[in-house]
């Protein structure tokens, strides 16, 4: 373990729920940090017992089913000691280049959070290509000048307590730093297809406000030239409208964007990845015809 004099004032924040295989890596990643924070949902496996001995302190959260979800609820109630938070998922590494840039980083007065790029890997293989990288995540931020944004999806059946895909919202401009964090997950296909299963419930309903010109306050807003995560939201406004989209991800992942070098785990993210878009526009024909369920009542006469 690190020793407290060569800990770096950065609080994290851990979400967490039955990740007894991804946590000890992830922990191990997080020995220079000042605090840990596993904010956890009842799991029922080792994860508190591994928190607990690797130092991390346990809180446990207990859903509304409203809002806030997780992430920002955190954000609002833990007692960081540290002007600085940093939101790390169980399957994500933080390597030690990225510590020592992140060290740096935080004296910067003029800055109030960093993007961070992600490396993914999948089946043994970093996922390169595809658009896969890199993948900017705002995850190093002030923890009082930051929450993250309200899509309203959060009566959305079956997608869980955490934040899913929402982005945090800064005044300031945030900054870009150099080192890569890591994001391998060690559970089974069986997990991905179970997490993006609840992620397309959630993906159907943005869909679903983009198309029916929903309100965007309080979000980070869709922006052709803005920062890159803007940028992607203003492309999904115009991805939305597309027809066949589960083929035209394929093509985009494997074709266009050069996912085909990166073999065979590269051919079968992409076919995952088409399968997801197809399950959010089966979601999405359910949510807009019969009102998210899969059959309505008849009145007889």
């Amino acid at each position: 373990m690190a020793s407290t004099a060569s800990k770096i004032p950065i609080s994290v924040l851990i979400p967490a729920k039955n990740e007894e295989a991804n946590l000890p890596a992830c922990l191990a990643s997080l020995e220079l940090a000042d605090e840990v924070f596993l904010v956890d949902s009842q799991s029922g496996d080792r994860t508190i017992e591994i928190a607990e001995n690797w130092g991390a302190k346990v809180i446990q959260f207990h859903f509304n089913g409203g809002w806030p979800k997780k992430k920002n609820w955190s954000l609002e109630n833990l007692p960081f000691r540290n002007e600085w938070v940093l939101i790390v998922d169980c399957d994500e590494r933080i390597p030690l280049e990225l510590w020592e840039e992140m060290a740096q980083a935080i004296q910067n007065p003029n800055c109030d959070g960093y993007y961070l790029n992600r490396k993914v890997f999948f089946l043994g293989k970093w996922i390169r290509f595809g658009g896969k990288y890199p993948d900017w995540n705002l995850r190093l931020f002030r923890h009082q000048k930051g929450r993250y944004e309200n899509l309203k999806t959060e009566d959305v059946p079956n997608t869980g307590d955490n934040e899913v895909h929402e982005h945090v919202i800064l005044e300031r401009p945030a900054a870009y730093l150099k080192a890569d964090m890591i994001h391998e997950d060690f559970r089974d296909i069986y997990q991905w297809l179970e997490r993006h299963n609840r992620y397309s419930n959630w993906e159907a309903r943005v869909y679903y406000n983009l198309l029916s010109g929903k309100d965007d306050s309080g979000t980070i807003g869709a922006n052709f030239f803005g920062d890159a995560v803007q940028r992607k939201r203003f492309l999904k406004t115009v991805w939305v409208r597309l027809p066949f989209k589960p083929l035209l991800r394929f093509i985009w992942f494997y074709i266009l964007k050069l996912g085909f070098l990166d073999g065979k785990a590269g051919y079968i993210y992409g076919r995952l990845l088409s399968q997801y878009e197809y399950q959010i526009g089966v979601k999405l024909h359910e949510l807009r015809k019969f009102g998210g369920q899969l059959n309505q009542l008849s009145t007889q006469p």
